[in-house]
């Protein structure tokens, strides 16, 4: 169940998409979807969700996303850049107007030193060019981690929406 916080961000964010007639479509890693099921908690999304995409595999990112391996290598699955190319390739390929996406490390296991546990790369790609793309370190458990991250990426979409 969505804590208060993250339902506000959702309803918030789902009455400007349906006001501005918006399509959004997701592209996720370790959030397992959890970003696109609180899109999709409202009756009636199907009117602002275009769809998303669960590319947790790197293998995944490349085949369902487009993101080329080759940027994977370079930066590493969670990066800006990748996180740009998970965007561009879900607005692609739901033919959406705006795309979030979301890569990072969730934990328990898996931080280095550059990149901790927690650490977040989100994107958010607007139709009309605008894109903005933040990293940030979470705090919390996996389950933590997870869920925070999904009220980030419904703030930054929202802000954006809103300038």
């Amino acid at each position: 169940m969505a804590d208060a916080q993250t339902q506000a961000a959702a309803t918030a964010l789902l009455d400007l998409c349906k006001a501005k007639r918006l399509m959004i479509a997701t592209a996720e890693s370790c959030t397992g979807g959890l970003l696109a099921a609180r899109l999709t908690d409202r009756p009636g999304s199907s009117a602002y969700v275009a769809g998303g995409i669960v590319a947790y595999a790197n293998a995944a990112k490349s085949e369902l996303l487009g993101v080329e391996p080759a940027l994977v290598a370079a930066h590493g699955a969670v990066s800006e850049p990748v996180a740009e190319a998970m965007a561009d390739g879900a607005m692609s390929r739901f033919g959406a107007d705006t795309a979030i996406a979301v890569t990072g490390i969730a934990g328990p296991g898996g931080g280095t030193d550059d990149k901790p546990v927690g650490t977040m790369c989100f994107t958010v790609k607007l139709s009309e060019g605008e894109t903005v793309t933040r990293t940030i370190r979470l705090p919390g458990d996996r389950s933590d981690i997870r869920e925070r991250s999904t009220t980030v990426a419904m703030h930054l979409l929202r802000r954006a929406l809103t300038g």
